[in-house]
């Protein structure tokens, strides 16, 4: 973890307008992204693109760590700028990464420098923008809900806009194992989904939604009806990060991994992840053989104990400052709690608590095992990224970002009992 030893709380300047990729780096950009990818043998198609020229909107699913060598090669042999977190700056330098084309955002923390950017590539430049509108790499291989904003922006820029959909990045590499990488077939297939003439007829609603049917997808389904063999022998290893929640015994955060099974640590039960990514229990019945319907369960889990009033959270976590990219400031221990109105946390002796409202925040960013340093969510500023590691066991990323799209969503929804956070 890039360590930034002076402890410089200096913002990055999200405004800086970003530069075009330089022309000189494009084919070292085009090699490194091929030999990333060669083993996945990665499929393009292209599907209304024919006579389609730059300005244009890609908005990209986000499955995985390959997304970002994948999208390079699928818009080959055009220039494009990249909406990255301000991470990227700092773990491959401020020079590079402006110079291979990204533009600098936080996830989650609304920001009008960025939309300011944005319009500079395509209006001042004349380029391709890509967006990663799902903002993580995906949980369990299935789609994120985008944000209202996405519309809101599509209607701003009214250029063509083109989606990515992507087979194989999320298996190569999911999130809860990113250190290992799976040989799993590749695809990626660009469509033009919206002409300007499109977005003129339809709200911003409209469009979000439509764009919302074109971002679903099921890894784990696709892998299972394709017949993709997966036969890494620690395939499961780091999947109870996201299948927190025992299904026979109801017990919270007692799952474990190791090899290709998973298990509980209070009943014993245990179950098998086979080389076709289903799930079959050593003893008894199978209650979730498809990895996202166990997902989905401890969503609807966490929504049931949210509706009774019995979801509470408040954990001691180690914090870590992102403000920059010179790298991180360690701040040291401090409280987090979390509840209907959102997020607070107060570093010891680090001044006022700060606060995030459920109102503004429509998901929170996870990380599994980050750097090496452990499960982390990030809550961020305009001004700086703050990660939060959970010290005790008792609490687990995934239900805090369950947590925290329920309480959205019952804030848009005027739902009876939320108290409205007008921050």
């Amino acid at each position: 973890m890039l360590i930034n030893k002076a402890g410089d709380m200096t913002p990055y300047d999200m405004g800086r307008k970003p530069y075009r990729q330089n022309t000189l780096l494009l084919p070292l950009i085009w090699i490194a992204s091929w030999f990333m990818t060669r083993n996945g043998k990665l499929k393009i198609r292209k599907i209304g693109l024919e006579g389609l020229n730059p300005p244009y909107l890609v908005l990209s699913q986000h499955q995985g760590f390959s997304d970002y060598y994948i999208t390079p090669l699928a818009l080959f042999h055009r220039r494009a700028n990249y909406v990255s977190d301000v991470e990227g700056f700092a773990a491959f330098g401020k020079w590079l990464y402006r110079q291979i084309g990204c533009v600098a955002t936080r996830r989650y923390a609304g920001d009008p420098a960025l939309v300011r950017n944005i319009r500079h590539v395509v209006e001042k430049n004349g380029d391709i923008i890509v967006i990663y509108p799902e903002a993580r790499h995906s949980n369990v291989g299935t789609h994120s809900d985008l944000p209202k904003s996405v519309g809101k922006l599509v209607k701003l820029l009214g250029l063509p806009v083109v989606v990515q959909k992507l087979h194989g990045s999320y298996l190569t590499s999911p999130i809860w194992d990113e250190e290992h990488r799976r040989k799993v077939p590749l695809c990626s297939t660009l469509e033009k989904v919206l002409t300007p003439e499109d977005i003129t007829s339809l709200s911003a609603e409209e469009i979000t939604t439509l764009l919302n049917e074109h971002f679903k997808y099921d890894e784990y389904r696709w892998q299972y009806e394709n017949g993709i063999r997966i036969d890494y022998a620690n395939r499961s290893e780091g999947l109870h990060n996201v299948l927190y929640l025992c299904p026979n015994c109801r017990m919270e955060y007692a799952m474990r991994s190791h090899a290709h099974v998973l298990e509980c640590a209070v009943c014993g039960k245990a179950w098998e992840m086979d080389e076709f990514g289903r799930l079959s229990a050593t003893e008894g019945n199978t209650e979730f053989p498809h990895i996202p319907d166990w997902y989905e369960y401890e969503r609807h889990e966490t929504q049931k104990q949210i509706a009774g009033g019995t979801y509470h959270l408040d954990v001691e976590v180690l914090v870590d400052a992102l403000p920059n990219e010179k790298g991180f400031v360690h701040l040291g221990k401090g409280r987090l709690t979390h509840n209907p109105d959102g997020f607070v946390f107060a570093v010891a002796d680090q001044g006022e608590p700060r606060y995030f409202s459920s109102r503004a925040m429509h998901s929170v960013h996870t990380e599994y095992n980050y750097r090496g340093k452990g499960n982390c969510i990030v809550l961020s500023t305009r001004g700086c990224c703050y990660y939060l590691y959970p010290v005790h066991k008792d609490c687990n990323i995934t239900k805090i970002q369950f947590a925290t799209e329920e309480f959205y969503a019952r804030v848009k929804s005027n739902y009876p009992g939320v108290v409205k956070n007008t921050e």
